[in-house]
């Protein structure tokens, strides 16, 4: 029996912070078409939640996400989705096209734009700190799904894999913005043409992940640093992310406009003054979000 949608995404919120869970172990988490567009949503609704200040994406079993299973998508043709395709791997796989015929140009690219790419897209603009707790295996758009995060913490036996090159195929999800900025043009290009597997402390050691704790210690240490964050300045972390996000994209004048902006819009927040008060009162902020 085909488990329902909302089995495959578990869904909590805790002290503030949104708990997003594949749940999928008998395929690795490889993401489905319900489960990409279940998580997409839940990251829109934390980013207008002013009661969820951080999210924690993460992963039941020995996978955090496989890579893409194609075989749950909508019926045939749909723009967002391909109902055939590999088990699992890359979001690229056969398209049909959109009148249910032979594929034509433009549909594979469709297929990732409003599919992959809106997975991706949805972390690197959720207006919450979104942090990885990686369990296992990130494949393929799993493993992006990971590095598009603002923080990752894999446990010991994780493993990350840029799958694309051992189908013959180009890495999608954002795969080729994501590395390169986390890792140099150079490694990137190792990573993405030899699809190695990466240990979590080798990962960790290149800058792909922050921290690598036991795999019992996983939950806790992200409950530790989630609710941190959700202790947090909730409006200046937004505005640090999107300045972060932003900087390797445009010139310096661009950052420097953008940042001198942040800080004016960041002044009129009750946290901002709250900061500032603590500060001259020689006490410890009482941050609320707002």
């Amino acid at each position: 029996m085909t488990a329902a949608p909302e089995d495959t995404v578990l869904h909590r919120t805790e002290n503030n912070v949104s708990w997003i869970t594949l749940n999928r172990p008998e395929a690795m988490n490889a993401v489905t078409w319900a489960q990409r567009e279940r998580v997409i949503a839940l990251l829109a609704e934390a980013s207008a939640d002013p009661a969820v200040r951080a999210v924690v994406l993460t992963a039941t079993g020995k996978g955090f996400c496989a890579g893409a299973d194609l075989r749950g998508g909508p019926a045939t043709g749909s723009a967002t989705g391909s109902a055939t395709g590999p088990a699992t791997g890359p979001a690229t796989g056969p398209v049909t096209g959109s009148g249910g015929g032979d594929r034509v140009a433009g549909d594979v690219a469709r297929t990732i734009r409003l599919g992959a790419q809106r997975l991706i897209t949805a972390v690197l603009d959720c207006e919450k700190p979104v942090l990885a707790a990686v369990n296992g295996t990130a494949a393929g758009i799993g493993s992006h799904l990971a590095l598009a995060c603002d923080l990752v913490i894999a446990a010991e036996g994780a493993r990350f894999i840029e799958v694309f090159v051992r189908r013959g195929l180009v890495p999608d999800g954002g795969g080729a913005y994501l590395l390169p900025r986390l890792v140099g043009p150079q490694k990137a290009k190792e990573l993405m043409f030899f699809g190695d597997a990466v240990p979590a402390p080798e990962a960790a050691r290149l800058g792909l992940v922050n921290k690598v704790v036991a795999a019992e210690e996983l939950q806790d240490t992200a409950r530790e640093w989630a609710e941190r964050l959700a202790q947090g300045p909730t409006r200046a972390l937004a505005m640090i992310k999107q300045l972060v996000n932003a900087s390797l994209d445009g010139d310096r004048a661009a950052a420097l406009a953008a940042e001198a902006t942040a800080q004016e819009i960041n002044m009129t927040t009750a946290d901002a003054n709250e900061g500032v008060a603590s500060f001259v009162e020689r006490r410890t902020p009482k941050y609320l979000g707002r």
